[in-house]
């Protein structure tokens, strides 16, 4: 009798680990909201395992701070622009269309891939599944934010005919070629090779038109610059940097406040006016609409001008090797 008991408590582990209040009430709304089925749902959870791993590095503190000249020697390499002009190569035509229907340049979206993944070759070890579970569930400190997130991956993957266990990321849940959350997969991936699924893991083609689309959305402006050198800062600087990245004011604003930009720029372009740090010194850019929509993929200007300049190298050896 005593084995008959403890046998059958081992088959009901997985459910007792998973109950939670917190669970039980998003299984809830997710009938009510969604159409899912209680069971199903229940089922697909008791899959996920709570991971102590994925908590301490989203709690670690943060390592120390990078200025830009040591960022930019993580991304600026040239095994990551040869590396990208590869990418381009074997995938010109999707990169045509993406320029052709969404209007961003292809060493763009290349540079995106590369700094996110370093075209597909570093997507994350981790089920997708475990991670949101785990930080919707078990990490307080962003709870809502997870929650939401694991509720639009298990949609993408009912739409996907997707087995939710099964797709890999990052630890935060960030997925494929371009590290899309599932919210913005749900809002921005795209079927771009028409075969009826919107593969971002393991369809370059799809990845391409997807990134394409995200910066189209955010409102990238097709022929326009993205940033350039101010090599003289105006006077009263910090009430320009501290008006942030959103472009908020004119070239010529900042030309009337006395700041050295490049002459064939226009006067009427908005741009916001950004500092970055260098062990040598400090470097001040012009940071127009195209920039600020870099920093809508990920919030940081170093991010931002890693995708700039890593796409302009990208595309300098893309033209001299034809």
């Amino acid at each position: 009798m005593k084995y008959i008991l403890l046998l059958s408590l081992l088959f009901c582990l997985p459910a007792l680990v998973h109950a939670n209040p917190q669970m039980e009430k998003f299984i809830q709304r997710m009938v009510e909201t969604q159409g899912f089925d209680a069971g199903e749902l229940r089922q697909v959870l008791a899959k996920a395992r709570k991971r102590q791993d994925i908590i301490d590095r989203m709690s670690k503190p943060a390592e120390r701070t990078l200025n830009w000249g040591q960022y930019r020697k993580i991304f600026l390499t040239g095994k990551r622009a040869s590396q990208g002009v590869e990418f381009w190569k074997r995938n010109q035509e999707a990169l045509r269309k993406a320029e052709e229907t969404f209007g961003v340049p292809p060493q763009f979206v290349v540079a995106i891939i590369g700094v996110e993944t370093f075209y597909g070759r570093i997507t994350g070890k981790d089920k997708v599944l475990d991670a949101l579970y785990t930080l919707a569930f078990h990490y307080p400190k962003r709870s809502k934010f997870f929650t939401s997130e694991l509720e639009k991956f298990l949609i993408l993957a009912q739409e996907e005919k997707l087995d939710p266990a099964k797709p890999m990321g990052s630890y935060a849940g960030a997925m494929g070629l371009g590290q899309f959350m599932p919210s913005s997969y749900l809002a921005y991936a795209v079927d771009f090779d028409g075969d009826g699924r919107r593969d971002i893991w393991n369809n370059e083609t799809d990845a391409i038109g997807s990134v394409a689309n995200y910066f189209a959305r955010h409102g990238w402006k097709q022929g326009l610059p993205v940033t350039a050198a101010v090599e003289a800062a105006p006077v009263d600087v910090e009430k320009y940097l501290e008006a942030g990245v959103k472009p908020r004011f004119t070239l010529g604003e900042l030309r009337k406040a006395g700041a050295v930009v490049a002459p064939a720029l226009d006067d009427a372009l908005e741009t916001a006016l950004i500092r970055l740090e260098t062990d040598q010194g400090e470097e001040y850019w012009a940071a127009l609409k195209n920039f600020y929509v870099i920093t809508r993929y990920n919030h940081s200007e170093l991010y931002a001008m890693a995708v700039y300049q890593l796409s302009e190298r990208i595309r300098g050896l893309f033209d001299d090797k034809g």
